[in-house]
């Protein structure tokens, strides 16, 4: 079994216990509790710079965030790296604050004192971290990244830019939608089963119940066989299992990739979910950084 992340429910941030064990790592990812927005429910930390929230507010919120992490150089906290996410496979090498907003899903550095960060509201955030070369990355994952293996290029990335190897990389999978809750249509399985060969592994159906149906079946009898109509099938996608295996494709090894058991959409007292909230709600944060270099 995977292990577990683990949560501080009452704390506006939740921590890989893996990663926590990295002295020289900062990282975290953020809930929506301990802010001081109110579009999303009294006192939410929302991160993202929505339609419905203050721009002064977010921007407290992220200071509040910051703060938590300790991420402080001085008086002065970290700069916070963040990009144009756009679901795709863009991986960004940063060696600087970008003058201009990067655009892709996918961060990575060994510049110590700065964070990186990708937003999410349902979509599995990852942070990888190599152990040896005191280089880190973090990754936006919903399907679309997931179906274009961002995480498996991130790790090629980070083998390419700093000589990782992926038995030296511990690994941290945030909160997300979980495959209790995350129904796909039949293209979305259809894409999966088109890149990996253990695609039938990620899904999972569940019959749509009808109560009425089931207490009077000769109501809905057809002349088609087998004489019923039949109830339509929902499609269930495991993101967080999808992400897990492609580290481990890599080489990464099982015990070193922590996974959080929360799921978004089935605990939105506790994190933001685009699904579950229709679309009117925050972003949470996956940070990372690095205190000092190898």
């Amino acid at each position: 079994m995977p292990a577990k992340t683990r949560s501080e429910t009452k704390s506006s941030v939740a921590r890989s216990e893996t990663l926590t064990s990295i002295s020289w790592l900062v990282h975290g990812f953020s809930t929506r509790l301990g802010g001081t927005s109110r579009a999303y429910g009294r006192n939410s930390l929302n991160l993202g710079f929505t339609k419905q929230d203050s721009r002064a507010a977010v921007q407290r919120n992220r200071m509040i965030f910051l703060e938590t992490l300790g991420a402080r150089r001085g008086k002065k906290l970290w700069p916070l790296v963040t990009m144009r996410q756009v679901h795709s496979d863009l991986i960004h090498c940063v060696e600087a604050v970008p003058e201009q907003t990067l655009v892709g899903d996918g961060l990575i550095t060994a510049v110590p004192q700065l964070l990186l960060a990708v937003l999410t509201a349902d979509c599995i955030p990852v942070i990888l971290v190599d152990t040896k070369k005191h280089a880190a990355g973090v990754f936006h994952a919903g399907w679309r990244g997931t179906v274009k293996r961002i995480v498996e290029k991130g790790v090629g990335e980070m083998r390419r830019c700093f000589g990782t190897r992926a038995r030296d990389i511990k690994a941290a999978i945030g909160p997300g939608v979980h495959n209790c809750c995350y129904s796909v249509g039949e293209e979305v399985r259809a894409q999966f089963e088109s890149q990996f060969d253990y695609a039938d592994k990620l899904f999972h159906e569940v019959k749509e119940s009808d109560p009425i149906r089931e207490k009077y079946p000769l109501l809905f009898l057809t002349a088609r066989a087998p004489g019923h109509s039949e109830l339509p099938k929902n499609i269930f996608l495991d993101l967080v299992e999808a992400n897990r295996r492609q580290l481990m494709d890599t080489g990464v090894s099982p015990k070193n990739i922590d996974t959080s058991q929360l799921c978004t959409s089935c605990r939105t007292d506790l994190l933001f979910s685009h699904r579950k909230e229709n679309g009117n709600t925050g972003r949470m944060m996956a940070v990372v950084g690095i205190k000092r270099g190898a």
